[in-house]
């Protein structure tokens, strides 16, 4: 055949109700476009032969994959055929958990897709909840393929009642076929060749309506979106770059932009954009894996979404609504903590309610149940344990796609539909204001961990009243300081006279949360410098520590509960009895220091 390929690859997701013929369609566009390996097909047919099985197309697709597992041909998730127009890559993954997996995080993206019907069986479940997904996941181009039309001796009318039947589904979720091909698979039917059997038929093959479908164009001309996957050092030759490094999900970035990461608000302008063994460049685009240095050191992580300051900024919020699609065996429920994936960020979540769960094989919506089963669609709102940066659906795909993760295993994926207001969006908003405008100093964080042989950190003692907190933190700040660290014991007192004179009136909860604002805020201060800040107060709760986290990384905070009795459900480091002395105590969370690598232990 003619290898001259007219566009870029396309890549195609094939769906269908188990048993309704996807695999032999694959077979036979492998067979008939001459995609094989040289021999496979008669391999295949001699095969059957020596074993008295009548042969089938779908065989073809089993013996590739069997060969895969034995490291020789290709990636089960992934067939390969071309035609005269252009190469299409089938995302053939096996279940719809790997399909939705690979499709939310980017694995995968699917450009069109075909959606088989058997024209005996008709539509199924499972071919409604296939189109219900493909429309969660932004595929508008989709041909439905209705096979096995000798089975009912190529009967039009069959045809027409699955045309008027699953258009009226689609139009509900606001999709439309482009066609709807009556094929069989089997004898070859419609697939590569017009159909004598069905000349009442006279629309395009499968292979002409795939070449009709349409490249998507990547999202260039979209906000640049960044996902960081690592801050890379390098110290060898007196290299002292620091790079930070990810994959374009969306639009362009340039030498000299300046860049804010988000969800921290931190900012810093593009000083070079690397790549690996590659000449310098001035620009990058998206679906690039690259790399930039700042001309300011910031401190970022993996997780954070990188943005141009002089476009639309993404979302930032730890309550999310989203539509959902759940593919585990066990429920989705409201009382357990699961993990949210999007792009490089990964948070703890915990579902805070169910708006509406629509069973997506009849679109039947159900605004009272407790919990979200296997296949069901359901709009959620989620509370994150920490805010994220991502964009909507309809705006920016690629960071708008999210999975769930249990138990090490995707259970579900979905789309975010709203940003909500959080407990912490107040205080979030003033600390990417002062990050923002955050004067750089040239002495980066490392360098006086370097100095200082310690890394700045927040030490939070609580727990009951009069468990000696103080005497705690005062005989802590003590060993460290005649250890020659830099340290501060800072007393709650100290700021309610002080920083805080100014906060009398207004609304007890209210007050308290301004109170451990400023408290994270002069924190962040000390530890910017470099310092271990010993901080105590009484009976803290994890509402109150995730306010702290909102200013102070989390990486920089170790809690300690001091006392027999925990009141509260704050998620501490160390818990130390009443009992113990203060010295011993001091010892203990020294100890704990040294194995978290904040102080050095000795050899």
């Amino acid at each position: 055949m003619n290898n001259t390929i007219g566009e870029q690859d396309l890549n195609l997701v094939i769906a269908g109700h188990v048993d309704h013929g996807k695999s032999t369609i694959i077979g036979r566009m492998l067979a008939d476009t001459d995609s094989l390996p040289e021999g496979k097909l008669e391999k295949v047919k001699e095969t059957c032969r020596k074993n008295s099985k009548p042969f089938e197309y779908a065989f073809l697709l089993d013996a590739l994959k069997d060969e895969q597992a034995q490291g020789i041909t290709i990636d089960s998730a992934r067939v390969f055929f071309q035609t005269d127009f252009r190469q299409y890559i089938i995302l053939d993954a096996p279940g719809h958990i790997e399909f939705l997996k690979n499709m939310v995080t980017g694995a995968a993206r699917a450009e069109a897709a075909l959606l088989v019907i058997d024209a005996a069986e008709g539509v199924k479940e499972n071919s409604r909840r296939h189109g219900y997904m493909l429309s969660m996941l932004g595929i508008k181009q989709i041909a439905v393929v209705v096979n096995k039309m000798d089975l009912v001796d190529y009967d039009q009318a069959t045809y027409q009642k699955i045309i008027a039947e699953y258009t009226d589904f689609l139009t509900e979720i606001g999709l439309e076929a482009e066609a709807f091909i009556p094929v069989s698979g089997m004898l070859g039917d419609n697939i590569a060749q017009n159909s004598k059997n069905m000349d009442w038929y006279q629309g395009q093959t499968v292979l002409e309506q795939l070449d009709s479908f349409k490249n998507q164009a990547l999202p260039h001309n979209k906000p640049f979106r960044m996902p960081v996957q690592d801050v890379y050092k390098f110290t060898k030759g007196g290299d002292d770059r620091r790079i930070v490094a990810g994959t374009v999900a969306a639009g362009e970035l340039n030498v000299g932009d300046e860049v804010v990461f988000y969800p921290s608000g931190k900012k810093s302008k593009v000083k070079t954009i690397e790549g690996f063994k590659e000449a310098k460049q001035h620009k990058v685009k998206v679906a690039k894996a690259t790399g930039f240095t700042l001309d300011e050191q910031i401190y970022i992580t993996r997780g954070e979404l990188a943005a141009r300051a002089d476009e639309a900024e993404p979302q930032v919020s730890a309550r999310i609504k989203a539509n959902l699609f759940w593919l585990a065996t066990q429920d989705l429920v409201k009382d357990k903590v699961y993990h949210l994936k999007l792009g490089t960020a990964k948070v703890k979540a915990r579902l805070e309610k169910i708006n509406r769960v629509i069973d997506a094989s009849n679109l039947n919506q159900d605004q009272s149940k407790e919990k979200i089963e296997r296949h069901d669609v359901a709009e959620v709102i989620f509370k994150l344990d920490k805010a994220m940066a991502f964009d909507l659906a309809g705006e920016i795909e690629e960071s708008s796609r999210f999975v769930i993760v249990d138990d090490f295993e995707i259970t579900g994926g979905g789309i975010i539909s709203e940003a909500l207001e959080d407990e912490q969006s107040w205080i979030r908003e003033k600390v990417m204001r002062r990050n923002y405008k955050w004067e750089q100093s040239l002495i980066s964080r490392e360098e006086r961990a370097e100095k200082y042989n310690q890394k700045s950190t927040l030490i939070l003692i609580t727990g009951e009243e009069d468990v000696g907190k103080k005497p705690t933190a005062k005989a802590l700040e003590k060993r460290l300081f005649n250890d020659g660290k830099v340290v501060y014991f800072l007393g709650i007192g100290n700021l309610l006279y002080g920083v805080d004179a100014d906060i009398k009136n207004g609304d007890n909860e209210k007050k308290k949360e301004e109170h451990l604002r400023r408290l994270a805020e002069v924190s962040h201060l000390m530890l910017d410098a470099g310092a271990i800040l010993i901080v105590t107060a009484v009976e803290l709760s994890q509402a109150d520590l995730e306010l702290i986290k909102t200013t102070v990384n989390p990486r920089q905070i170790e809690t300690i509960w001091l006392g027999d009795k925990v009141t509260t459900d704050l998620e501490f480091d160390l818990q130390i009895p009443e009992s113990k002395s203060e010295s011993k105590v001091s010892a203990q969370i020294k100890g704990l220091l040294q194995d978290r690598g904040i102080i050095f232990r000795p050899w």
